[in-house]
């Protein structure tokens, strides 16, 4: 499910930078989630019932952090850095995600997860780059660095929500509900006017099936699938699986954009890939339960003994 989600993600950039030719990045944000919303409503249409009202707190914080904060400090941020430098700042969301799980979440943090995190990195700055001079910007750098902040704290947050034993739809729905309507003031606050004229370019078949690809594909489902495997992997395991965003971009950007795959991108990609896997670090987990059974099976034998 990781892997299907930043697979989507990874190609969102195409339909992302179409509608931006008519359409701001509020604009975007607030249809696709608006979409995204009445998509999960048909799809599972049971209400969510709370067993504490506490829960709603974070069923908003979510929505404001998940929703709203970190597409706004992405797209602005955009604005003033190049697209190359944001997509390597923003893949620093595992090194905040496994910061904040382990002092929110508990989780545990070992030193094969940052020499994977420094691997992937060397990797996504060859594939982000590509020969190509990083020119770093202030204020577009740290708005990166705050997106990536919200987003892990997000993934922190969902994992909270999931120990609630509560439907998946049902609360990636009400962290929409939540979100669509902590958009309404930002939308105020950019100035954002519709009339008829933009509802019609809206319904052209570009732009129709652009949105609607983010609303259904990008948001109602991916943003469950992302949900789902937090619930099940964790905070820090589902995280690491971002470093494929540049990664899928790129293959994307040949496919539909026919750029040019370079040895540095290859390289790139081959080190972003080891650092996955070192990483998650699937071989020596493997190991792990084998030792962990033999223990077992000594502490029986020595317990039997005693008796």
């Amino acid at each position: 499910m990781a892997l299907f989600t930043v697979t989507i993600w990874g190609t969102t950039f195409i339909s992302t930078k179409i509608l931006l030719r008519d359409f701001s990045p509020v604009e975007v944000l607030f249809i696709r989630f608006f979409i995204a919303l009445i998509a999960l409503s048909i799809a599972y249409p049971h209400r969510l019932k709370v067993t504490n009202r506490k829960h709603e707190w974070y069923f908003a914080a979510a929505g404001l952090l998940g929703t709203v904060l970190y597409f706004l400090l992405e797209n602005i941020a955009l604005t003033y850095s190049t697209a190359s430098d944001v997509g390597v700042i923003i893949s620093v969301i595992p090194f905040f995600t496994a910061i904040f799980s382990y002092f929110f979440n508990k989780e545990k943090l070992n030193a094969r997860f940052f020499l994977g995190f420094v691997i992937a990195m060397a990797g996504i700055v060859l594939i982000s780059l590509n020969g190509r001079e990083m020119k770093l910007n202030p204020l577009g750098d740290i708005l990166t660095i705050l997106a990536a902040m919200v987003w892990a704290l997000y993934s922190v947050l969902v994992k909270k929500i999931s120990r609630f034993e509560y439907n998946t739809i049902q609360t990636t729905r009400r962290i929409f509900l939540y979100g669509v309507i902590l958009m309404i003031p930002t939308m105020k606050i950019f100035q954002v006017q519709w009339d008829a004229a933009r509802f019609a370019r809206l319904l052209e078949t570009t732009n129709l099936l652009n949105v609607l690809y983010l609303g259904l594909c990008a948001s109602a489902i991916c943003f469950v699938t992302w949900n789902l495997a937090v619930k099940s992997l964790g905070a820090v395991k589902t995280s690491i699986y971002t470093y494929l965003g540049p990664v899928i971009t790129i293959i994307a950007s040949a496919i539909f954009l026919q750029e040019q795959i370079t040895a540095l991108i290859v390289g790139g990609t081959a080190l972003t890939l080891i650092g996955l896997v070192i990483s998650q670090n699937p071989f020596s987990w493997g190991i792990g339960q084998k030792i962990s059974r033999k223990s077992g099976r000594r502490a029986e034998v020595k317990e039997d003994a005693a008796k």
